[in-house]
């Protein structure tokens, strides 16, 4: 979801809510997170909010429905050099995650860290070179051991590194037969993240009037866009313009063959799973196993693609109000349906003329409260949080749960400093994406994004122009994601994920071609469904990775019940 808004980027007023804002975009996170980091530290936001303890916690990572788009084709690039091919990485201990991957702790002595060298441009393979940050924990059945499985987590713009070891007891099984692998992406944390503004500026800048409804409004709004994309160009103009997915796609190959593996395994989630498949269309013959977990639509222009979203977010958040009547006396959001949405976007009115003060020197504006709302939707257990919050702004006119949902989302620590997700979102999706939205049809636009979402849909509108003012060219409107040859790719999608609803897992499993994408449907809330609990579904995946066991097309998948069982139907 939220990436800052790109130079150039006009504003929509929409006389209700009047308000421009950086809020949907996936592969999406759909952040998203990254998404899936998101989804396990909401699980703890009911005491960390009380304490504002998740002031300090990484990002949700921002997925748009679409994520990025890569070539029509693919391209024919020169042969890799032996210098790359066969370099030897150097594993050591871990140090703690940098700032720019989120922080957090060192993740202990099973894991190691390295770096990879890649080609900045794979045009000129031979040219120069950049270095990924690497991590890595080692297979405990030495004698069983399958080869590596690769993780990519999503956003664009989620640190593997940061990610990974936070999974580490979900995937226990996964590896007592593989070596598990992230990396930061190029242009995300340690891999030439992109930078832009400094942590003071960018609380500035996603504290902004949201409702440019003068000219002055709209002039500093404009300003602020323009100083913060050349801030972008200033610090990482390098490496702009060849973060695209499908160079990240050559990156895993490499990565692939560094480690001595044949083929390669891999696990993607959300903006991960069109990297995954973008992956598997340039190397079809080199796909071991892939799985695809929270699947990212390839076949829907970006407004189709953002409407989809929005109307994701607006379920999710029906699905919680529905929920919060039921469980909670004195549900912030009343009996829900229009009465709770309403209730909301009143809240939202009141902000954009009223920020609340909080126990700090910041305020919760308008912008800000629509984040972290969206943040908290990205997994029920973020529900209990988003309960307090709501109360919080609405009853006692403060807003500190509702900002530190908002930190949460942009990866902003207790001492101010933001990871590199948000700029590398942007700078990954403009890379990719060769549309172009112009203020105008954006603002003709804003009807349907209202009738998506009254809560989210001024914001989604607004975020159609987010890459018109960008200084790089994308590369195409549609990524190609067809990989006749490769073998058979789970796919799966939960009917109440928000950030990249369930309709887009059959639709990338036909992409893929027959005989290669494996749909499962999981019936569940959130984003992701792997680390989500269901029995049913981490049974099939591990059976698939482990056991090469493929699923029925298809195959659907229960929740769990309070018993642990769930089962598939």
């Amino acid at each position: 979801m939220a990436a800052p808004r790109a130079a150039g980027a006009g504003s929509i007023h929409d006389p209700s809510q009047g308000r421009p804002s950086a809020l949907m975009r996936q592969p999406s996170m759909p952040r998203t997170a990254a998404d899936t980091r998101c989804k396990r530290r909401l699980r703890n936001l009911t005491c960390a909010a009380i304490s504002l303890a998740l002031l300090g916690l990484p990002a949700c990572g921002a997925p748009g429905p679409h994520g990025s788009r890569t070539d029509a084709h693919a391209t024919t690039q020169p042969p890799l050099p032996a210098t790359l091919t066969k370099q030897k990485v150097h594993w050591h201990p871990c140090a703690a995650p940098d700032r720019s991957e989120g922080q957090g702790a060192a993740p202990g002595s099973a894991w190691e860290c390295a770096s990879l060298r890649v080609p900045l441009d794979y045009a000129e393979p031979a040219g120069e070179t950049i270095k990924l940050a690497l991590i890595r924990t080692r297979a405990e059945r030495t004698d069983k051991r399958l080869g590596s499985l690769i993780f990519n987590f999503g956003g664009p713009g989620a640190s593997g590194v940061a990610t990974l070891p936070e999974y580490s007891g979900e995937l226990f099984r996964l590896r007592s037969r593989y070596d598990l692998v992230s990396f930061d992406p190029r242009g995300v944390g340690l891999s030439r993240g992109v930078t832009c503004l400094n942590g003071a500026d960018l609380d500035d800048y996603f504290a902004l009037d949201p409702t440019p409804d003068t000219p002055a409004e709209r002039d500093l709004l404009r300003k602020a866009d323009r100083e913060y994309v050349a801030a972008c160009r200033k610090n990482s103009g390098k490496v702009l313009p060849h973060l695209d997915t499908e160079s990240a796609a050559r990156d895993i190959d490499l990565l692939r063959q560094v480690l001595g593996d044949k083929k390669t395994s891999y696990f993607g989630v959300s903006y991960g799973t069109q990297l995954g498949a973008v992956y598997a269309h340039l190397f079809p013959h080199k796909v071991g196993k892939l799985v695809l977990d929270a699947a990212v639509d390839p076949g829907l222009s970006p407004v189709q693609s953002d409407l989809q979203q929005t109307r994701g977010f607006q379920l999710a958040l029906e699905h919680y109000m529905k929920n919060c009547a039921r469980q909670t006396a004195g549900c912030p959001t009343g009996r829900g349906g229009q009465e709770g949405t309403d209730r909301i976007t009143s809240l939202l009115r009141r902000l954009d003329a009223h920020p609340l003060p909080t126990a700090g020197d910041r305020r919760l504006t308008t912008h800000l409260a629509e984040l972290g709302v969206a943040a908290a939707l990205y997994a029920s257990d973020g529900w209990s949080a988003l309960t307090k919050g709501l109360s919080q702004a609405m009853d006692d006119h403060q807003g500190d749960i509702l900002l530190a949902l908002a930190d949460l989302y942009l990866g902003r620590d207790s001492q101010g400093h933001y990871s590199t997700e948000q700029a590398s979102h942007t700078a990954i999706s403009c890379a990719d994406t060769s549309e172009r939205i112009s203020d105008r049809r954006a603002a003709q636009l804003l009807p349907q994004f209202l009738k998506a979402s009254p809560v989210f849909g001024p914001g989604a509108a607004a975020r159609l122009t987010e890459c018109s003012g960008w200084p790089v060219r994308g590369k195409s409107a549609h990524p190609n994601v067809r990989a006749v040859g490769a073998g058979p790719i789970l796919v799966i999608g939960q009917t109440g994920d928000p950030a990249t609803p369930f309709a887009g897992a059959r639709n990338l499993a036909r992409a893929l071609g027959d005989g290669v994408g494996v749909d499962i449907a999981v019936e569940g809330e959130g984003h992701g469904a792997y680390f989500s609990d269901n029995v049913c579904l981490t049974g099939l995946v591990d059976n698939y990775l482990l056991h090469q066991v493929v699923p029925p097309r298809g195959t659907q998948c229960r929740p769990s019940t309070s018993t642990g069982d769930s089962r598939a139907w």
